[in-house]
C-alpha cells in the first residue's frame, strides 16, 4: 500500500532507548486512499513514530464497497522495508514488478519484501465482496537486509491460538505463546489478529524485552485497564512479562510488538533509508523508470512521486513527543 500523502513530511526515527510500561493512547488521522478508500492512518502519528520495528499502520474499513471499486491503489514503489497485507474481509489484487499476482484473503499473509527495490499495485478484485476491511502495515528493515533482493510471500495457513474461555489468536509475523508464522522476519518481532467473545478475561503472554502497541479492530476491549474503542492505538512500551484483557462485548485487536528499533531510519513517501540523499535518489529513480521495474496488468498509469520537501532532515528521536497517557 502507498502513503498517497501529496506533502508527506520526512522524518529521521528509530534508535533511543526503551521506555518501560506505560498506556498512551495515540491518535490517528484520516487519510484518502486511492479512489474510494478511508484509511485511518495510526503509525505514524502525533505521538510516536514505531513500534519495534513496525513503522507504518494503517486500519481500513469494514467499508461496503458493493457497487463501488473500492481498493484502487496504482503501481509505485517501495524499499528498505516489509509491506503486510491484513484483511478482515473482502479481497485485494496484488502485482509486483517480480510478476507476482495474487488475491490476498482474509486471514491470509500477504507479505512483500522490498529490499533494495520493487514496485507494486494494490487493487479490489472486479468481482469484489460487499465490505472491504483491513490492515496495512510496513516493517523498516535492519540495515544489513536493506539492500537484498525483493521478494513476495503468500501464507494461507497461519498459526491459530485459542483459549482463555473465549480467545483466538492468529499469528501473523513472528511468535506469540510459542506459535510462529511461517512469514520470513528480520528483526525480533510479532504481529497477531486477536478475537474476544464477549465475557473474556486473559492475559497475553508478552517478551519483556519488546516493545508492543494494541489496535482495537473492532467493538471494544479494556487492555490494561484502558477501554478503547475501534481506530485507537494504545502504545504500552516495554518491561511487561503479560497484558491483560477484557471484552464485555464481541470484539478484536491487533497485537504489535518488537525489540525497539536501534537503527535510526528517514521514512518517506513509500521509501524506508537511512539519508536524505538516498531518498532523493530513490525518489529520481522511480520518476525515470529506473531501478524499481515494472508492474504489468494493472489499468492505469504509476504513482508520480510527490515533490522532495523544501527543508533538509533534521535528527529526531523514534517517539516524537509525550502523548496523553493514563
Amino acid at each position: 500500500m502507498s502513503n498517497l500523502d501529496l506533502k508527506p513530511a520526512a522524518s529521521l526515527c528509530g534508535g533511543g532507548g526503551r521506555t518501560g510500561p506505560v498506556r498512551d493512547v495515540q491518535p490517528g488521522k484520516q487519510v484518502p486512499l486511492g479512489e474510494s478508500t478511508l484509511v485511518r492512518r495510526l503509525l505514524p502519528n502525533l505521538g510516536r513514530r514505531m513500534v519495534g520495528a513496525w513503522c507504518f499502520v494503517d486500519h481500513y474499513g469494514p467499508d461496503d464497497i458493493a457497487g463501488e471499486p473500492g481498493m484502487q491503489v496504482p503501481p509505485h514503489p517501495h524499499m528498505g522495508l516489509q509491506t503486510v497485507s491484513w484483511l478482515r474481509e473482502g479481497e485485494v489484487l496484488h502485482r509486483d514488478s517480480l510478476g507476482s499476482l495474487q488475491t490476498v484473503r482474509p486471514r491470509e499473509l500477504g507479505l512483500m519484501t522490498s529490499g533494495r527495490a520493487i514496485a507494486h499495485s494494490e487493487e479490489s478484485p472486479r468481482d469484489h465482496s460487499r465490505v472491504l476491511h483491513g490492515a496495512q502495515l510496513w516493517v523498516a528493515l535492519p540495515n544489513e537486509h536493506r539492500g537484498k533482493m525483493p521478494s513476495f510471500e503468500h501464507h494461507s495457513d497461519l498459526p491459530v491460538i485459542t483459549g482463555g474461555g473465549g480467545l483466538s489468536a492468529t499469528v501473523i509475523l513472528g511468535e506469540l505463546a510459542g506459535a510462529r508464522s511461517p512469514g520470513t522476519t528480520y528483526s525480533p518481532l510479532v504481529g497477531a489478529d486477536i478475537t474476544f467473545r464477549a465475557g473474556t478475561h486473559v492475559r497475553l503472554p508478552l517478551e519483556s524485552d519488546f516493545e508492543y502497541a494494541v489496535l482495537t479492530i473492532e467493538g471494544e476491549s479494556e487492555v490494561d485497564g484502558v477501554r478503547l474503542s475501534p481506530g485507537s492505538l494504545l502504545y504500552l512500551g516495554c518491561g511487561r512479562g503479560e497484558l491483560p484483557v477484557r471484552a464485555d462485548v464481541d470484539s478484536s485487536l491487533m497485537l504489535l510488538g518488537g525489540e525497539p528499533f536501534e537503527e535510526q531510519i528517514v521514512m518517506w513517501w513509500n521509501f524506508v533509508a537511512r539519508s536524505g540523499d538516498e531518498v532523493a535518489a530513490a525518489r529520481e529513480a522511480w520518476m525515470a523508470g529506473e531501478r524499481f521495474g515494472t508492474v504489468h496488468g494493472y489499468d492505469g498509469p504509476p504513482l508520480a512521486a510527490p515533490p522532495l520537501p523544501a527543508v533538509p532532515l533534521k535528527p529526531r528521536g523514534r517517539q516524537r513527543s509525550t502523548g496523553p497517557r493514563r
